[in-house]
């Protein structure tokens, strides 16, 4: 299960990656680690049409009788309680430069999975929700409407499998592929659900909690 990725790129990046017309963010800073309940930029279709980039928070409301944890990974789409969230208007890009895998085994070391050594943006297939309730860390609980986020996964690749055997996120390379994931039809979106080629894969960085990347090279980060 992924619970943490980065985003180390800018929004003018974002934006022309992604087709995003509209940015609602502010000035948004670089997110060397996102956690779970943490705010992100996420892309999404806005009730006007326009392709809208916008601060979610991490993690669906889980199905009924399955208590009360937020579901941040999606893997079973045949479950009746997504299927109302497939359709094009409930989809959403959340990008990344980097996602992050625990060992299996111990101890849980973090393994950082990038596109290559230069993190270049990528997309996390998503769905998206708005909520009311009580949100938030126990630092920081927010009271309110919130808008939720969450992403799919699929099996694992030949590069994520040794460290993490379960599955791995979905992610999206092209503009194409997030075209196809926010205005194709449910069966055209739902062929993305497969894990990435394993050529197209790397381990990036290897036990720190944070993944970040500067103009000279990956930024010092705190290990374990």
């Amino acid at each position: 299960m992924c619970n943490l990725y980065s985003l180390t790129r800018g929004q003018d990046a974002i934006r022309a990656f992604t087709g995003a017309m509209r940015d609602t963010t502010g000035n948004l800073p670089l997110l060397p680690a996102v956690f779970p309940d943490r705010l992100a930029p996420v892309v999404h279709r806005a009730q006007d049409g326009t392709r809208e980039l916008a601060m979610m928070r991490w993690g669906f409301p889980p199905p009924p009788n399955l208590g009360g944890r937020p579901v941040t990974n999606i893997r079973n789409l045949a479950s009746p309680y997504w299927r109302g969230w497939l359709k094009p208007g409930w989809r959403c890009l959340v990008p990344a430069s980097s996602f992050c895998e625990y060992t299996d085994s111990q101890p849980k070391v973090p393994h950082w999975f990038a596109l290559d050594p230069s993190r270049p943006l990528f997309a996390f297939a998503g769905l998206w929700r708005p909520w009311t309730g009580m949100r938030g860390t126990k630092a920081e609980p927010v009271e309110g409407e919130h808008q939720l986020y969450a992403f799919l996964t699929c099996p694992a690749n030949d590069v994520v499998r040794p460290i993490h055997a379960k599955a791995m996120p979905v992610l999206l390379t092209t503009q194409e592929e997030c075209d196809t994931w926010l205005e194709g039809s449910t069966e055209e979106a739902l062929a993305l659900q497969r894990p990435l080629p394993a050529e197209a894969l790397q381990v990036v960085a290897t036990g720190q909690r944070e993944d970040g990347l500067q103009e000279d090279g990956p930024e010092p980060s705190l290990p374990f």
